[in-house]
């Protein structure tokens, strides 16, 4: 059996790949061509180059994998990314905007960072490596614009309050959210799903309609996905 590709049914940019052994996984187009980020494969399919999109090593491809029904990242978008670390998660969302959109990659690690310019962003021209705390987005300001989207991966107590300080500032109204929650960043004595309920709530305080909520086990313990728009 060959390799296939087909576009992923609900979402744009995403596509499922079937490979030689009769499997199926996510992947996206290689925007930077013979480039691995993250030891992924690549796979050539009529001409175009796919990178496989691993659910252990991204919490955007668990939730896909886990039902989410709405993916607000989209060709052309501009997307901030708080808590981008060395890159792999982003390098997939660089892949899904296209050249045409943009990501704005905040990280506090001055050394995560340093990984993602030089493995990532030296071979991706649609992204800007920001070192900063995502819980000062005054500080960043002057560095990025309005975007579609704000995607936060951060192992930081309060969550979802920066998060919302963050879409105040960049986030126009009906913009989206994705907010992965980890649980034991936040609180590790109390019960995860209590976690999950009262950042979810801060969300909801703050004035986002939140769409879904998914689990990403087995891919990541006590961590779950939310969706929301402003």
């Amino acid at each position: 059996m060959g390799i296939n590709v087909k576009p992923h049914p609900d979402f744009s940019q995403i596509y499922w790949v079937t490979l030689e052994d009769g499997s199926r996984k996510l992947a996206t187009k290689n925007l930077a061509t013979g480039n691995s980020v993250y030891g992924e494969r690549l796979l050539k399919f009529e001409g175009t180059e796919y990178r496989v999109w691993e659910p252990f090593r991204s919490k955007l491809a668990a939730g896909i994998l886990k039902g989410l029904k709405t993916v607000p990242i989209c060709l052309e978008q501009k997307v901030l990314y708080l808590g981008a670390a060395s890159g792999t998660t982003p390098s997939h969302v660089s892949d899904i905007v296209g050249e045409n959109g943009h990501v704005y990659c905040v990280e506090f690690a001055s050394r995560s960072l340093r990984d993602l310019v030089n493995n990532v962003v030296a071979f991706r021209y649609n992204m800007s490596p920001i070192l900063g705390d995502a819980r000062l987005p005054e500080s960043y300001s002057m560095l990025v614009e309005q975007v579609s989207c704000i995607y936060c991966d951060v192992a930081q107590p309060e969550q979802a309050k920066l998060l919302a300080d963050n879409a105040d500032m960049f986030l126009p109204s009906g913009g989206w959210v994705m907010l992965s929650i980890k649980s034991q960043s936040i609180d590790v004595t109390k019960d995860p799903q209590e976690v999950f309920r009262k950042e979810t709530a801060i969300l909801e305080s703050r004035g986002f309609s939140v769409k879904q909520t998914v689990g990403l086990e087995p891919f990541d313990k006590a961590h779950v996905m939310v969706v929301a728009q402003k």
